[in-house]
């Protein structure tokens, strides 16, 4: 299938993500990570629980852009508070997100860019809820750019959520629901089964996108990772998976996260499979 986008192949590897999470609430922030979770319980993982974004438990996941707001099949009420309660604070989540920036811990950040904490040169959004998300619950990351200005040298300009850094661990404290699962790019897929310092978990590439080598993942990353061994390429979607993906994104909105939406498997790399 030559008609695949990097879109959908990076949407298929975020439902991947959610592959054998149990009954947790799956919640994907923008298209790719959405999609992703959306694509897992209409597929693999129908034990997934979704939100509508609001204050209802669904049925059946939610398409994205402009619908009819009725048109939700509402399986529950969860307001914010009960949806703390009974999923952010237990454990029984799994949120992928996209952070701005990385470090080698996986601390991220999403606050702000330079300068210092009292005048930074970029004001982002702030930590959110993020502090308490990755101390409770596993997060997944996705970076539609990857390069070492999201992978960055040292560490981020602001930590915004919990990483496996030891020295960022205060005594006494408990970090046993720290769970950094999947990171999803551009390039490639990486878990966190490497070993950082003191035994931390650290970045492992597990997958490589159509056309791209390590080396290139390498280069686009300000800190060392690990890899597999043998580098598999990134599985492809079905003729099914496509389209529940457009049934899923009625509107198309998938085609604008990568500039000129750009087919899973490069020209070059086509030419040499044929």
């Amino acid at each position: 299938m030559t008609d695949i986008s990097l879109a959908d192949l990076c949407i298929f590897a975020a439902s991947e993500a959610f592959r054998g999470n149990g009954e947790v609430i799956a919640t994907g922030v923008g298209p790719v990570p959405r999609l992703g979770a959306s694509l897992a319980k209409l597929t693999h993982s129908p034990e997934l629980m979704m939100t509508d974004g609001e204050a209802y438990l669904v049925e059946q996941p939610v398409p994205i852009g402009p619908r009819a707001y009725d048109d939700r099949k509402v399986a529950g009420y969860i307001p914010f508070s009960r949806f703390f309660d009974s999923a952010v604070w237990s454990g029984r989540r799994h949120a992928m997100v996209t952070p701005t920036q990385i470090d080698r811990f996986g601390q991220i950040n999403l606050s702000r860019l330079g300068g210092t904490h009292e005048k930074p040169k970029t004001q982002m959004l702030g930590v959110r809820g993020f502090p308490g998300n990755t101390i409770y619950h596993p997060n997944s990351f996705f970076f539609p750019q990857h390069s070492a200005r999201v992978f960055v040298p040292g560490e981020v300009d602001m930590i915004s959520g919990v990483g496996y850094n030891p020295a960022r661990r205060v005594a006494g404290g408990n970090y046993t629901g720290v769970d950094l699962r999947r990171i999803l790019t551009n390039l490639c897929v990486i878990d966190f089964g490497g070993t950082g310092p003191e035994g931390m978990p650290a970045m492992r590439v597990i997958s490589l996108h159509p056309g791209v080598t390590f080396d290139a993942v390498q280069a686009a990353t300000g800190f060392a990772l690990d890899r597999l061994d043998v580098l598999p390429e990134t599985a492809m979607p079905t003729a099914e998976d496509l389209a529940i993906i457009a049934g899923l994104d009625p509107h198309g909105i998938r085609a604008s996260v990568f500039k000129d939406n750009p087919p899973a498997r490069p020209a070059v790399a086509q030419e040499q499979s044929a």
